[in-house]
């Protein structure tokens, strides 16, 4: 294993490190979603952003990962026409 595996292993016991961890990958993940749906379709941030009715700029920091509004997530993934879904999942252990 990597020192960074390592490192993230043993960090990763502490329960509230571990919850922040994985709220943040989730972010990072439908931040990644969002921008691969946007190339796939061919828009540039700015035309996605007209077409959300957002700026340029709240776009991006979507995209970058930095927590928004869920409205503005809305936004965005209803001018994608992509579906926002709220489903159960995997209760982290402890």
């Amino acid at each position: 294993m990597t020192k960074f595996k390592n490192h993230l292993k043993e960090k990763l016991k502490n329960k509230e490190f571990k919850t922040e961890y994985y709220r943040q990958k989730q972010l990072s993940d439908l931040a990644l979603k969002i921008q691969e749906a946007r190339l796939k379709k061919g828009l540039s941030q700015t035309e996605l952003a007209r077409l959300s009715g957002i700026t340029q700029q709240q776009l991006s920091k979507i995209e970058n990962a930095i927590n928004s509004n869920i409205l503005t997530y809305m936004k965005v993934l209803n001018a994608l026409e992509y579906a926002f879904d709220v489903r159960p999942q995997r209760k982290l252990s402890a």
